[in-house]
């Protein structure tokens, strides 16, 4: 796929490291190390949600936290027992990692690349997968999946969480009514325009709508079975117009899902038919 600026897949790949390297460089929100509280309790910050997916016990699990670098759930996943590789593409996000790992003495395997090539990783790798929101910076989606399969044993679990294509496709900001607007249409045929500085949007990025059916079924196409899915509650009483919370009662920012991978299921020739558990957040 091209992009309206006129770039393939390898410049928006570009771009977007560069994005993420400035959003490291400033300390951005999404960009800072775990903090001292969730290393106290690790697996309870991230499994914390209401909805508990993660096993009761990461102890020898080798685990892969997907385009997830900052310093953030590499390390508290590796402060819970898991064996964890951390993989992203902007190598300033991964220096966090480096020294958050310093720091607290833990071990952690840090590879540079993109999360929809992982031709470095071999096939039935990994215990437990975890991706956190980061689909949207990527425009085909599919071949994520099919990627994250190769590398999932059978049996394994798949922790996602993507943007809400509704909430991507309407407008940042409530009109004179207080209410928010589709502005964007489900399949645009390129990268959202930059929008104003928002929690929901990352400056500098090139970003992309994916819908349900490429986010979901993408899942389930590529060799996964859908165990849960929830829209995580970011709402709260009396929140002030045009605030976060205030759009997040009319359009949930983020879909997450719990999937598992599939014995015998596509791509089963390159992912083998047996193993432990595989986790992606």
């Amino acid at each position: 796929m091209i992009d309206r600026l006129g770039g393939g897949r390898d410049a928006i790949l570009a771009h977007n490291a560069r994005a993420w390297d400035r959003l490291a460089a400033t300390g951005a929100a999404l960009a800072r190390p775990a903090a001292d509280a969730a290393f106290a309790d690790p697996l309870g910050w991230l499994d914390g949600a209401g909805r508990p997916w993660l096993p009761p016990r990461l102890d020898g699990l080798e685990v892969l936290c997907l385009a997830a670098g900052g310093g953030k759930h590499g390390p508290l996943y590796a402060a819970a027992g898991g064996r964890v590789t951390v993989l992203d593409i902007s190598p300033a996000m991964l220096e966090l990692d480096r020294a958050v790992a310093r720091e607290r003495k833990i071990d952690l395997a840090i590879v540079q690349g993109s999360m929809d090539d992982l031709g470095m990783l071999a096939a039935e790798r990994f215990d437990v997968v975890i991706h956190p929101v980061s689909t949207c910076y990527l425009p085909d989606v599919g071949r994520v999946f099919r990627e994250v399969a190769r590398v999932t044993r059978a049996g394994g679990l798949y922790v996602s969480q993507h943007k809400a294509p509704a909430s991507l496709q309407a407008t940042l900001e409530p009109n004179a009514s207080g209410r928010y607007e589709m502005h964007f249409p489900a399949t645009p045929p390129g990268p959202l325009p930059p929008g104003p500085p928002s929690r929901l949007r990352e400056p500098g990025t090139h970003e992309f709508i994916h819908s349900l059916t490429a986010l979901v079924g993408g899942i389930c196409a590529a060799g996964f079975v859908i165990e849960d899915v929830s829209e995580p509650d970011h709402t709260q009483p009396a929140a002030g117009v045009g605030s976060f919370a205030h759009r997040a009662s009319f359009l949930p920012p983020y879909v997450r899902v719990l999937a598992r991978r599939v014995a015998g299921g596509p791509g089963a020739a390159a992912v083998g038919s047996a193993g432990p558990i595989v986790l992606v957040e």
